[in-house]
């Protein structure tokens, strides 16, 4: 199991080797090196400071806080200046303000982009003042983005469904009923994880081993819109329900709430994603079973780095390419880790991403899993 410390060590000695040189003149949409924009590039010198603008969605979820922490920490360390917008889930203001950084002079954009289709848009405005564009955790649909930097989104959304697929209690009655709550209907991800979840569900379901009762986006990613989709869905199959495989830990613990009121919180598997301190602890009294940890550590040092890389017109080699509908984007992809109450001590505490006493705050101590 590689943590955080390890991923970023790869990532960093990735972007020290590579095979094609990013410049100005036009670029490969073949994907394994990140490409370049349409319009003039504007090269810093080697020892030129640069200017990042990062356009954000949301800081509405604990781990965007945190991406917004990081970038702005190793940016801080590696002597860069940063620009921060945050646009609370408005595709019209992102846009507004992905060009206002445009018109601050920023050298490269990092964007994790509300809607996924529309914030194409905001590449083809840097493109044409020579500005490259990394798109940060999302991907931007049909656009010539630069670079891509996420986690194994499929990946996710595969570990989401194979755990309580495989972790059901001995003797259940097959078919198992599952509910599937999918993310945001405007975030790519949300796509990505759907896929990777069906991976794993659809050959259980030909198998006879299971069923979903229901599959629905909840809008936003909003708790409260997954607290109405499992509740309604708890209704309809009368709280035979198995497992709930959500979108993130969000949409988890909307999950939770949907349960808790028919006395089912424990004995429904319940996956997520995030890492999310709130979920930790449910996940520590048995109510979430288990999430998926993204150490967000190495995706903002690989943003930021990268973003120097193209602003100075130096080589940047992907590990990966995502097609995005208008081409092959080149990626770097981080290796998520699945996470339940056993190793939550080697894996979030170990890496400094929680402390466990902030997990089992109010527990007594003898419900705390050991360091």
């Amino acid at each position: 199991m590689r943590h955080w410390r390890a991923g970023l060590g790869l990532l960093l000695s990735a972007l020290l080797v590579g095979a094609a040189c990013v410049s100005g003149g036009g670029g490969s949409e073949s994907g394994g090196t990140a490409g370049t924009t349409a319009g003039v590039r504007r090269k810093k010198g080697p020892n030129d400071p640069v200017k990042i603008g990062f356009s954000m969605d949301t800081l509405k979820e604990e781990r965007w806080q945190r991406d917004k922490q990081l970038v702005e920490q190793h940016a801080k360390e590696v002597g860069a200046q940063l620009l921060v917008d945050v646009a609370n889930g408005d595709d019209k203001l992102q846009i507004n303000q992905a060009e206002n950084l445009l018109t601050q002079g920023v050298d490269v954009l990092i964007v994790a982009p509300h809607n996924s289709e529309i914030a194409a848009q905001i590449v083809d405005a840097a493109h044409r003042q020579g500005v490259p564009v990394i798109s940060y955790d999302r991907l931007i649909k049909n656009s010539d983005v630069d670079l891509y930097v996420s986690h194994q989104v499929v990946k996710i959304g595969e570990m989401q469904a194979r755990y309580p697929l495989e972790h059901l209690p001995a003797g259940t009655p097959k078919p198992a009923n599952f509910i599937i709550v999918q993310g945001s209907e405007t975030d790519n991800n949300a796509k990505l994880l759907h896929d990777g979840q069906m991976n794993i569900l659809q050959p259980a379901i030909q198998r006879g081993d299971v069923k979903i009762v229901a599959d629905q986006p909840a809008k936003e990613w909003q708790a409260s819109a997954a607290l109405n989709i499992v509740e309604n869905a708890l209704t309809q199959a009368k709280n035979n329900v198995q497992a709930v495989v959500a979108a993130n830990d969000g949409t988890a613990r909307g999950a939770v709430q949907a349960l808790e009121g028919q006395n089912l919180a424990g004995k429904v598997l319940v996956s997520g994603q995030d890492a999310d301190l709130a979920s930790l602890q449910l996940i520590v009294q048995g109510k979430q079973t288990m999430t998926v940890y993204k150490p967000i550590q190495p995706l903002a040092a690989a943003a930021v780095d990268s973003a120097i890389k193209l602003a100075r017109g130096e080589t940047v080699q992907s590990n990966d390419a995502i097609d995005n509908g208008f081409k092959k984007v080149p990626a770097f992809l981080l290796e998520p880790i699945a996470v339940d109450r056993n190793n939550i001590v080697s894996t979030i505490v170990k890496d400094g991403y929680q402390t466990l006493d902030k997990i089992c705050a109010g527990l007594p101590a003898d419900k705390c899993p050991k360091q």
